[in-house]
């Protein structure tokens, strides 16, 4: 009974030490972004949408690093265009594409809901 008892309190140990460091190695990457007001076209520009809203919403971001879209699960992307920045979007469980989209590069998609998913934009 006791050895059990070890090996649970390691094993807790272990995972929680496990996602400390996770947690410290995202954070000092997804703290560097920083949300910026939209006027200067080197910054990284999204325009994504909410559910089943059509009106535009925009996000802009400067510096490397991730960032979550708008905070919540629910938007699908129209527009980025890139600045002074290489960038992917974090949509289907995976960053797109799988090489990055280079500086000064807009890309755009079909207004829609549901079209393509964003929940996530990184700087590299």
């Amino acid at each position: 009974m006791h050895q059990t008892v070890k090996r649970a309190a390691l094993a807790a140990l272990t995972t929680v030490s496990l996602t400390a460091s996770l947690m410290a190695a995202t954070a000092t990457n997804a703290s560097a972004i920083d949300i910026v007001p939209c006027g200067n076209r080197e910054y990284l520009h999204v325009t994504a949408h909410l559910g089943s809203t059509t009106l535009d919403e925009n996000f802009c971001y400067a510096n490397a690093g991730q960032s979550p879209v708008g905070g919540v699960r629910d938007y699908w992307v129209t527009r980025i265009w890139t600045g002074n920045n290489r960038v992917q979007w974090y949509g289907d469980g995976r960053w797109q594409p799988e090489q990055p989209i280079g500086k000064y590069t807009e890309m755009t998609w079909p207004n829609h809901p549901g079209g393509v998913r964003i929940y996530g934009i990184r700087i590299l």
